[in-house]
C-alpha cells in the first residue's frame, strides 16, 4: 500500500491517493440530492483530518466543485428540472459576493475563527428550520408540497413496475420546470402542474450573502442557498437542487480565478492544490451524478432530514470550535 501513499506539494497533505475521491464520492452522493455539492463538508475534512488549513484550502474546495458538479448539472438538464429563472438570479446575486468573500478570507480573516462562529449560527438556523419543516407542526403551505410529493411517489412506483428492478430515468412531460414570468419584483414557474414563485430582490440579497460566505470558505454556497430556498421561499427541492448546483459551479470558477491571480499577503499561499482538488472532484463527479439520478426516488422529507441533520452537526462544530480556543 505504500506505493499509494503520496505527498501533495502545494498543500503538504500526506495521505493515500484513494482517500480523497472515496470520501468525496460518499459525501456528494447524499448532499447532491438537496442541491449541495458537498464542499461544505469536505472543507472540515481537509482541515481536521488532512491538516490543510491555509487559505489555499478554500481555493482547493472550489476546484472540487468545478470537477464534480457538471455531472449533476447534466442530469438535471437532461430531465428538464433546471429552474433557469432561479438559477440566473442566484448567479447574478452570488458573483459579487464571491469577490468580497475572497478579500475577507485573505486580507481580514486569515484566521477564520470569528467568521466560523457567524457561519455556524446561520447554518444552525437553517438546519433547525429544515428539521422543523418535517415535524408536522409546520402546517402552512404543506398541502401543495404534499400533493407534489404524492405525484412523485406514485409516478416512481409506476416506473419501477414498468421496468421491474431497474431504476427509470424518464419522467412525464409535466414533471419539467416551465417559466411563467420573470420580473424585478417576482419570478414564477410551474412544476408538475403546480405554480411556485419567489421575490427577485429577496433571492438576490440571499445570493449575495451566500456569495460572501462561499467566497470566504470555498463552499460555493449551495449548502446555504438550497435549504433556504426550500424552508423560507417554499420551493420544491426537486427544482432547487439543479439551480443551486449550477450556481455553485459558476461561482467556483470565479472563486478559483480570484484565489489564483488576486494579490495576497506576503508568504501566504492562496492558489489551489490542483491535484488534491481534482482527486476530490473525481469522486464527487460520480457521487453527484448518482445523487442527482436517485434524488427523485427519495421523499422530500428524507432529503430535508438528511440535509438538516448534516448542517446542524456542521454548525455545532463551528460554534464549539470558537469557544474551545
Amino acid at each position: 500500500m505504500d506505493f499509494l501513499y503520496m505527498i501533495f506539494p502545494v498543500s503538504g497533505v500526506k495521505t493515500y491517493i484513494f482517500i480523497p475521491p472515496l470520501v468525496a464520492l460518499v459525501v456528494s452522493f447524499f448532499t447532491s440530492m438537496g442541491g449541495v455539492s458537498g464542499a461544505f463538508l469536505l472543507l472540515p475534512f481537509q482541515m481536521s483530518v488532512l491538516h490543510f488549513t491555509s487559505p489555499s484550502v478554500s481555493a482547493t474546495n472550489f476546484v472540487y466543485n468545478i470537477v464534480a458538479i457538471p455531472s449533476g448539472v447534466y442530469r438535471y438538464l437532461k430531465e428538464g428540472r433546471m429552474a433557469w429563472p432561479l438559477t440566473w438570479v442566484v448567479i447574478v446575486g452570488t458573483l459579487p459576493g464571491v469577490f468580497i468573500g475572497y478579500y475577507l478570507r485573505v486580507l481580514y480573516l486569515p484566521d477564520p475563527r470569528a467568521f466560523k462562529l457567524f457561519v455556524g449560527c446561520v447554518l444552525l438556523y437553517i438546519g433547525v428550520r429544515l428539521v422543523y419543516e418535517i415535524t408536522g407542526k409546520a402546517k402552512a403551505g404543506k398541502a401543495k408540497m404534499k400533493a407534489l410529493e404524492d405525484k412523485f411517489r406514485e409516478r416512481t412506483k409506476q416506473l419501477r413496475e414498468q421496468q421491474k428492478s431497474s431504476i427509470a430515468s424518464g419522467l412525464p412531460p409535466e414533471a419539467v420546470v416551465k417559466t411563467v414570468s420573470v420580473s424585478l419584483k417576482k419570478v414564477e414557474y410551474e412544476f408538475w402542474g403546480e405554480r411556485f414563485s419567489f421575490s427577485t430582490v429577496g433571492m438576490l440579497l440571499l445570493a449575495f450573502v451566500v456569495g460572501v460566505i462561499g467566497g470566504t470558505y470555498g463552499i460555493g454556497g449551495g449548502a446555504i442557498i438550497a435549504p433556504f430556498c426550500v424552508a423560507v421561499f417554499h420551493l420544491p427541492v426537486y427544482t432547487v437542487a439543479g439551480a443551486a448546483l449550477m450556481g455553485t459551479f459558476l461561482t467556483s470558477v470565479l472563486g478559483v480565478t480570484f484565489y489564483s491571480v488576486m494579490p495576497a499577503k506576503a508568504g501566504m499561499v492562496t492558489s489551489p492544490d490542483w491535484l488534491l482538488g481534482f482527486l476530490f472532484g473525481a469522486g464527487g463527479f460520480i457521487g453527484i451524478y448518482l445523487g442527482a439520478r436517485f434524488q427523485k426516488f427519495v421523499p422530500q422529507k428524507v432529503i430535508k432530514l438528511m440535509l438538516g441533520s448534516i448542517i446542524i452537526l456542521l454548525a455545532i462544530r463551528y460554534i464549539t470550535q470558537f469557544f474551545m480556543k
